[in-house]
């Protein structure tokens, strides 16, 4: 028994060492420079070990995003305001969008990696990444709302991760301006809390 239990922190002491490489070596190289013999140098492990942990390099890139995301969602419901509960939507809102882009930003070329390594040259759509941007979505719909529930919440939220997916602004985080997208996500949401509505 004392053996198994070694063997499972060795697996999860390895689980870490990888994903620590990969998100250092994003945030030092283009994607495709960035390969699992890389990987397994930089954890200090081998390359076979990678392989049976994540099962390909698609498997660990979206693992990566994966234990960000789950890192945040964590923040947003257990963590300290203004990230987390008891703080007004009006100061929690920019908080996530920083975090957000902070998550997306620090990887640096995270999501070209995702997208260079699931087939089709597309990232694909799996239930995780799925329940990730919808966590998303709602979490800033619902702040929205509370705040202003004269405003259509759903919608403003997807347009705000929208700009996300925009070629141009991902090649901004890729050039590392994840501070301008934050400032300007930042103007957008609180112009729209603030903003008088004008009916057509």
């Amino acid at each position: 028994m004392a053996e198994v239990r070694r063997e499972r922190a060795d697996a999860a002491r390895n689980r870490q060492a990888i994903l620590k490489a990969t998100e250092s070596l994003l945030s030092e190289y283009p994607a495709e420079q960035v390969s699992m013999e890389r990987i397994a140098a930089a954890a200090g492990v081998g390359k076979g070990t990678v392989f049976h942990r994540f099962g390909s390099r698609a498997g660990l890139m979206r693992e990566l995003m994966l234990e960000r995301a789950h890192a945040l969602r964590e923040a947003v419901t257990h963590g300290p305001p203004p990230l987390g509960p008891g703080a007004p939507p009006r100061q929690r809102l920019p908080a996530f969008l920083d975090a957000v882009v902070d998550v997306v930003g620090r990887n640096k070329g995270l999501l070209a990696a995702l997208g260079q390594a699931a087939p089709g040259g597309a990232p694909e759509d799996s239930a995780e990444q799925s329940s990730v941007y919808w966590f998303w979505q709602g979490h800033i719909s619902a702040l929205i709302a509370e705040e202003r529930p004269d405003l259509d919440a759903e919608l403003l939220a997807h347009i705000l991760l929208g700009a996300l997916q925009n070629g141009s602004v991902a090649h901004m985080l890729g050039q590392g301006e994840t501070r301008r997208l934050a400032t300007s996500l930042r103007l957008l949401a609180t112009g729209a809390l603030e903003a008088p509505i004008r009916r057509p």
